[in-house]
């Protein structure tokens, strides 16, 4: 970079020499450029620390998913996360109901399905700041919904379109007692699985398959290709929890994976059935799609 000082400043004196040449005949227009750039630096800068300035706001939020109606807002009902939040955030920012702010989900999740950490983002013409902002949306959103973090984050991050992967989890029970305290949480089996059938049949879900037989859009026009990387069996007492992770999932398609999963459990269909219900691309061969509330997204990747 020192080597370039003396042409540098060479350039700036052939500059000032010309400008002074022809400043007799250009001395207003001269003027007028430089007031012109004047106030496009101020203008900038007042634009860089305007407190108007809409800024993009990323959200972790959990949820229990039991008594909503799913994930996406519906004009029919008040009762979904999507909604909730637009209500609350809406309010903050002192904008028209009739204009709502978007806030924008990872995913969507089903009616009754549950959420640890779903990420979304939400552009806020605000002054607040991210603790100000948390600090609001909890104490006016129902109590079970939760905002546990909010970061500025760059103008181009969408929270779906930018995510590489998620991981879900499911969860089943099994005993001769209840799981009252669990009871919103968990399916509850009538009888043990055999965990060790399950593994075997794991291994055939997991890599790039297309899995349309575990689609319950019947009418899926986009590819149902995808990339299932981890599908691991953990048993801890009387729980049985299967994790599920991918690069994404089709609609209730862990759900019918671990209920396929089960019928291998219980005996009803082979492992090595597995293979040919991929290879079969039809929903009707699966197994059943197992309760929402079992279900919870625990994670998404970016």
């Amino acid at each position: 970079m020192r080597t370039l000082l003396p042409i540098c400043s060479r350039i700036t004196e052939n500059r000032h020499t010309v400008s002074h040449r022809i400043h007799k005949n250009t001395g207003a227009a001269v003027r007028t450029a430089e007031a012109l750039t004047v106030g496009r630096q101020q203008r900038q800068e007042e634009e860089v620390v305007s407190p108007d300035m809409i800024r993009n706001f990323k959200l972790i939020v959990s949820y229990d998913g039991t008594r909503y109606f799913g994930w996406e807002h519906q004009q029919e009902t008040e009762l979904t996360i999507q909604g909730r939040l637009e209500t609350v955030l809406t309010r903050m920012v002192d904008r028209d109901p009739a204009d709502p702010v978007t806030v924008i989900g990872a995913g969507r999740t089903d009616a009754g399905v549950h959420a640890r950490a779903m990420t979304c983002n939400v552009l806020l013409d605000t002054e607040m700041d991210e603790e100000e902002i948390q600090l609001y949306m909890n104490r006016y959103l129902p109590e079970d919904i939760s905002v546990n973090d909010v970061k500025v984050c760059a103008d181009r991050f969408h929270s779906r379109f930018k995510a590489i992967g998620k991981t879900y989890r499911y969860t089943c029970w099994y005993g001769a007692s209840k799981p009252v305290f669990d009871r919103r949480y968990v399916y509850v089996l009538d009888r043990k699985p055999d965990v060790a059938r399950m593994l075997d049949a794991a291994e055939y879900l997991t890599g790039m398959h297309d899995y349309r037989s575990f689609c319950g859009n019947s009418k899926m026009k986009k590819s149902t290709v995808r990339v299932v990387d981890v599908l691991r069996i953990e048993e801890s007492g009387s729980y049985i929890r299967f994790y599920v992770h991918g690069n994404g999932f089709l609609q209730h398609m862990v759900r019918i994976i671990v209920g396929t999963l089960l019928q291998v459990g219980f005996g009803e269909i082979e492992p090595e059935q597995v293979a040919a219900i991929i290879e079969a691309k039809d929903r009707k061969t699966a197994g059943p799609t197992a309760p929402a509330k079992g279900l919870c997204l625990m994670k998404v990747d970016y």
